[in-house]
């Protein structure tokens, strides 16, 4: 992550159960279709509001990060016993190749994905995160993407100028090594399922 990250000052806003018409957690857990024993990355976990829905479906469910004053304000309110920290970027997760048998973000790709207006340098960490993931993700496993839209009204989230559309965010996950399962448009996110 990097290029935007939610403002620690603001996180009670991140356990506001109306994200939940965005992404619920019946649609989150249908789309990454965990199983007991799968290791899954929560990619930009925040306050761990839906690590908190997948962890009971999973071994060990990692909350990841950039900032620890995230992981601080989760730990404050209790973490399932499946959920592991790690701080770090998307673009450099400690993880072996294939560790993980899922991941998926919540309103986070533009974090860490390239940016649409960004220097060369801001492209190839974009891509770098991406790569990443293919990476670190085993041969198989599901990349749940829900996102803000860059065409929605830009009434709640990020600017419009920060996000993707379904054809961008498609396009940079196909390009990463990607295939795209299904994408779909909404109002005002995007949601993607793509195998490793």
């Amino acid at each position: 992550m990097g290029y935007h990250t939610y403002p620690v000052e603001r996180a009670d806003a991140l356990e506001d159960p109306g994200r939940y018409r965005y992404c619920s957690r019946e649609e989150l857990l249908t789309m990454l279709d965990p199983t007991d024993d799968d290791r899954v990355a929560d990619l930009g976990s925040g306050t761990g509001f839906y690590a908190d829905d997948v962890a009971p479906f999973v071994d060990t469910l990692y909350a990841v990060d950039v900032q620890q004053a995230m992981h601080d304000r989760y730990r404050e309110k209790g973490t399932p016993d499946a959920v592991e920290f790690i701080t770090a970027e998307v673009s450099s997760l400690p993880f072996d190749d294939d560790h993980l048998d899922g991941a998926y973000s919540t309103m986070t790709h533009h974090e860490y994905a390239a940016p649409v207006n960004g220097t060369d340098a801001d492209a190839d960490a974009g891509d770098g995160a991406l790569a990443e993931l293919a990476r670190v993700l085993r041969p198989g496993a599901r990349l749940v993407t829900v996102d803000w839209s860059a065409d929605g009204s830009g009434e709640s989230g990020p600017p419009l100028a920060e996000r993707y559309d379904l054809d961008e965010a498609t396009a940079q996950l196909e390009a990463a090594g990607f295939e795209i399962e299904t994408a779909s448009d909404r109002p005002e996110t995007i949601a993607i399922v793509a195998t490793r």
